[in-house]
């Protein structure tokens, strides 16, 4: 056990003494922390005989000194809390105050040991709105010990980058943004939305134009060192073209998903693919020359497939992620070849380059970038991570015995997500698990056995960042999947 050192950060535990087995359940806690090198305050080592009970419990908010207060919560502390009974009580007037009076929400946090009946955390009624930590199961202690370690010792997993600048295209906020796209924009909308039967044909001459300036975008050969700075801009110059984009494929799974809009999506994507490679007139070039496509077109594959999900339309989902996409004359795949989904998630070496030269120690940057990009276009950023997920296990499905093919970037940030993603839990009913099989490629749940079995030997590895990674087996919710009428 190493020495309590100037350093180590002073915390203060409150707990009720509910029966013998949780105070010695509390005295091993408060040794673990003490081990890992937190200075713990605990009546049972530092409340001695002829001490002022009051002046102790009263240290927790008066004393600079102590950084951080937890509050081990089970029934007994609940009701103590509450009813403001025994030395529990006390300390819950004192603390109470503490809380509210406490600007900066960083000194008190609740740990749950204990659940109610119907899974509920036990926790006094003036936490209830805060953010608790939960070991409350054996199967979670290790990852929610860790996450109060990270809180007392104030480090996160994951801290907030460096704030960038605006991009180009707001500088003049007064100006409206006029694009090229507009017109036809406007037009393919108001078609969609008002069942005209020019709806597809309108939309088919909007894609046309969004294709067309695809070719403004092209970035000159460069060996630049901060080429990526380039890449970026041009992906941030894109942004509102994009939204446009984003609200023609919400329309078209709201108002017309049919099979004449399917394959309108499919062919779309199918003349962005050839933009991720070297131009067949180009003999000279730097890979990271076409970087900002390859980030764009997986961007805008991930939120076509989104707002597919969003309003449920399974069948046209499975149908971009099921068939294989055309490209004539490419020159990274042959002549004449068709190629899986998987090719709209393409590696950008100048993301990796910019996370180095300007030390950004990001996990990724790319990640990054589509979260902060996923602002006020009617889907939240939850949905661009299921459908992240749902295309990571179809390829994997698809390509069991191959290597993984589709790398779901986004799932970075799911953190210590420990449920069902949204379409999944709702498939607990084996009517909604019919619709949502087309997704999946599958006909029946236990397809998806051997993978996950394999998952779970090792025998087929998941994506991993650092320690971070997932279970697909719990974000498909998948022993409930289709069980319930």
């Amino acid at each position: 056990m190493g020495e309590r050192g100037l350093t180590a950060p002073k915390m203060f535990v409150s707990y009720s003494w509910s029966s013998p087995d949780h105070e010695d359940w509390v005295l091993r806690f408060a040794t673990e922390l003490s081990e890992c090198g937190v200075d713990v305050i605990l009546d049972k080592w530092d409340l001695k005989e002829g001490n002022d009970a009051h002046v102790f419990m009263e240290k927790m908010v008066t004393d600079p000194e102590i950084r951080k207060v937890v509050l081990v919560c089970d029934e007994s502390y609940a009701r103590k809390t509450d009813g403001r009974t025994g030395g529990v009580g006390t300390e819950a007037q004192i603390i109470s105050s503490g809380v509210y009076s406490n600007q900066e929400q960083d000194k008190f946090v609740a740990v749950v040991v204990e659940r109610d009946t119907e899974g509920k955390a036990y926790l006094p009624a003036y936490y209830r709105s805060r953010i608790y930590i939960d070991l409350s199961d054996s199967s979670i202690y290790g990852d929610g010990f860790e996450q109060l370690l990270r809180w007392i010792f104030d480090k996160p997993m994951y801290e907030k980058p460096e704030l960038g600048s605006m991009p180009a295209f707001l500088s003049e906020a007064d100006k409206t943004v006029l694009l090229a796209t507009s017109a036809r924009f406007r037009r393919a909308v108001e078609a969609i939305r008002g069942g005209r039967d020019y709806a597809v044909p309108a939309v088919e001459e909007y894609f046309d134009q969004l294709v067309g300036e695809f070719e403004n975008l092209r970035l000159e050969s460069s060996g630049a060192d901060a080429h990526d700075d380039w890449v970026v801009e041009s992906i941030g110059g894109f942004l509102p073209y994009r939204n446009e984009a984003i609200d023609i494929f919400l329309s078209l799974a709201l108002y017309v998903d049919t099979p004449d809009t399917r394959r309108l999506l499919r062919r779309f994507f199918e003349r962005l693919i050839p933009f991720m490679s070297r131009p067949e007139n180009v003999t000279s070039s730097y890979e990271r020359d076409w970087d900002n496509y390859k980030f764009l077109v997986h961007e805008l594959f991930l939120y076509a497939v989104a707002a597919l999900l969003r309003y449920e339309r399974f069948e046209s989902a499975g149908y971009l992620l099921g068939n294989q996409y055309y490209l004539p004359g490419n020159s990274d795949y042959g002549c004449d070849v068709m190629v899986d989904f998987d090719v709209m998630h393409q590696y950008m070496k100048s993301l990796e380059h910019r996370n180095s030269r300007m030390k950004l120690n990001r996990l990724s940057v790319r990640a990054d970038m589509l979260k902060e990009r996923c602002v006020g276009i009617g889907l939240e950023f939850r949905h661009i991570m299921q459908a992240d997920f749902v295309a990571f296990i179809r390829s994997e499905l698809d390509h069991f015995d191959n290597w993984q093919k589709w790398w779901p970037e986004t799932l970075i940030w799911l953190g210590r997500h420990s449920s069902a993603m949204e379409i999944f839990a709702r498939a607990r009913s084996r009517a909604y698990f019919e619709q949502l099989r087309p997704l999946l490629g599958v006909e029946v749940k236990e397809e998806m056995t051997p993978l996950l079995d394999s998952y779970a030997s090792g025998g087929r590895k998941l994506p991993k960042w650092q320690f971070d990674s997932f279970s697909p087996k719990v974000l498909l919710g998948f022993d409930e999947l289709s069980t319930r009428p």
